[in-house]
């Protein structure tokens, strides 16, 4: 006999399920061979989704393997990451998704009320952090005149990135 170590019944491999399956991302993401990532495009990098803005492939060796070095902005922060990989490595490419909603309000605690153009009503999102933006936001809001924010939309997250005049 082992020092302790019976089982009552056997294993099973629900038992060792340690992961959260639906909050992977992974729906959200599109497969793509690290050698076939360009300037431009979206990548998961570190867990962010970010446009690549530098990439460079390096030859390492007689036996080894090239390798792609990818310099990205995360596309909500603004932070510079950088990830290194073989160039036959799959990554994630995220999908990345922009709509545009006619600003209908701003509440008190700074959430934002947008129309879409189905006139479909959403209070969910905050003003962006972007203090030049939130104050163009105020000011085309405060002028009343028709006003258009464009909402970007990757990995579960959505933010307010932009606004425009609307139709006069």
């Amino acid at each position: 006999r082992g020092r302790g170590h019976e089982r009552t019944r056997p294993l099973r491999m629900s038992d060792d399920d340690d992961y959260d399956a639906a909050d992977s991302g992974a729906a959200d993401c599109t497969p793509i061979e690290a050698g076939a990532v360009k300037m431009g495009k979206f990548l998961m990098i570190k867990g962010k989704p970010c446009k690549v803005i530098d990439v460079s492939k390096a030859k390492v060796g007689k036996h080894g393997a090239a390798k792609c070095h990818f310099i990205g902005t995360d596309i909500f922060s603004g932070k510079k990451l950088e990830a290194i990989c073989p160039a036959s490595a799959q990554l994630a490419e995220p999908i990345v998704d922009r709509a545009e909603y006619q600003l209908v309000d701003i509440s008190d605690d700074d959430y934002v009320t947008m129309m879409d153009t189905s006139n479909n009503m959403r209070e969910d999102l905050k003003m962006p952090e972007d203090d030049a933006l939130c104050k163009k936001i105020r000011e085309a809001f405060d002028s009343g005149d028709d006003t258009l924010l464009t909402v970007l939309k990757a990995v579960g997250s959505e933010m307010i990135i932009d606004l425009k005049a609307g139709a006069k």
